[in-house]
């Protein structure tokens, strides 16, 4: 009898099934994290709003994040998986639905930042799942299954407010449909953390992490900064910056920029994972990084879209190479009770870089700084934060702590 007929006859799902339930979990949820990006200039043209207010919009969402992976990141550890991951899945349908009746930017403002929350709150909980059921695929997948499910819900906005009627309220009514279905299938999983004291404990806001990874941690971290700013550069500003250099607003080439990052990313994750060391993916992402950054500011400079394009995807390699790296140098060598709060602050580290430049750059122009300016400014900070991670990364301890982990890996 095979696992999936007798998972079923006992009612109980499969673990590779539930594996693939719960990527396809974190896909819809950082989904709905992307979509309101192509959204942004409807938004402007509905209520009238700056850009300022935009990457105000945005930070709110990363301020969301970090206040909820801070207090209740780690507590799946002790509550177990599934019912953190069933009650955040509920709560992101219902966020949706304010996002279907925001009339104006305090709707809007609230149901981002609600989405931050419910967001960070599920994301320890759904990717120490995944390592659980698989310590080495789960790392993987959990970082591929984010920017590509970010690069799905920018597309798919994108062509809902080019092709489709109601733009700003059918994508989130499409997504809401899609998470009810999963959380349908949620309490059939296997729960593979058991129940433990500790949990009002875990919700005091702390940073520790455990001794046998905190070396790892600091080697990993240059990168991981450099990665998640250019996130927040093209989630804020990329199709912004699309219309400076078109000189028109196409939604789907607003779609397009966050693809450009999360969706070759996320190719970059699937593609490299498996072959190559946490130590070379650091290199090669880095190196990625800076000639992609490079590349866009000669093409911001000639005002050539195709070029800022071209430049931006050897960019999102080195987004998704950075990620992967980070989190597969730390994550497989946590124990199964730690888990979730580990990933937390690797997640705490990455969304307050995503968040902190872009409000940085949406008071610079706020105060008539053009806005080709400010990115290409954000530009160069890249290029000298992922040349840091670089020299970071070709350093004897990077070495040593890539070796250290093949013998871990092995043993």
């Amino acid at each position: 009898m095979t696992p999936w007929l007798r998972g079923a006859l006992k009612g109980r799902m499969p673990d590779s099934a539930a594996f693939w339930l719960l990527f396809s979990i974190v896909a819809s949820v950082c989904a709905l994290s992307g979509a309101p990006t192509p959204l942004y200039r409807v938004y402007q043209q509905n209520w009238g709003f700056s850009e300022i207010t935009t990457t105000v919009v945005f930070a709110a969402y990363a301020l969301g994040i970090l206040l909820a992976l801070i207090t209740v990141g780690s507590l799946s550890d002790h509550l177990g998986r599934k019912p953190v991951v069933l009650v955040c899945v509920l709560l992101q349908i219902g966020v949706e639905s304010l996002f279907v009746f925001a009339d104006g930017v305090p709707m809007l403002l609230s149901a981002r930042l609600l989405q931050g929350l419910v967001t960070g709150a599920v994301f320890g909980a759904l990717g120490a799942a995944m390592i659980d059921l698989d310590r080495v695929r789960g790392v993987t997948a959990n970082a591929a299954a984010a920017p590509l499910g970010g690069a799905s819900g920018a597309m798919a906005a994108g062509v809902f407010v080019q092709y489709l009627p109601d733009p700003t309220r059918l994508i989130y009514i499409a997504l809401a449909v899609t998470l009810s279905v999963q959380a349908v299938l949620v309490p059939f999983m296997r729960e593979t953390c058991a129940r433990r004291p500790g949990s009002l404990r875990s919700l005091r806001p702390q940073f520790g992490l455990p001794r046998s990874v905190r070396r790892r941690f600091l080697v990993s971290a240059p990168v991981l900064v450099a990665s998640w700013s250019l996130f927040g550069l093209y989630g804020a500003l990329g199709p912004t910056i699309v219309r400076e250099l078109n000189g028109q607003t196409s939604p789907v080439l607003g779609g397009l920029t966050i693809v450009a990052i999360s969706g070759i990313g996320a190719l970059t994750v699937l593609t490299l994972a498996s072959r190559v060391s946490p130590r070379v993916l650091m290199l090669f992402a880095t190196t990625a990084l800076i000639v992609g950054m490079a590349g866009t500011l000669v093409a911001m400079q000639e005002r050539s879209l195709p070029g800022f394009f071209a430049a931006s995807f050897v960019a999102g390699s080195g987004f998704g190479a950075g990620y992967q790296a980070g989190t597969r140098s730390v994550m497989p060598l946590v124990s199964t009770h730690e888990r979730a709060g580990v990933l937390s602050i690797i997640l705490v580290l990455c969304y307050a870089s995503m968040g902190v430049p872009t409000v940085v750059a949406g008071f610079l122009i706020a105060h008539a700084v053009p806005v080709l300016d400010t990115a290409s400014g954000y530009a160069v900070f890249l290029i000298v934060l992922a040349s840091a991670a670089l020299l970071g990364a070709i350093r004897p301890t990077a070495a040593a702590v890539d070796d250290s982990l093949d013998v871990d890996r092995s043993a």
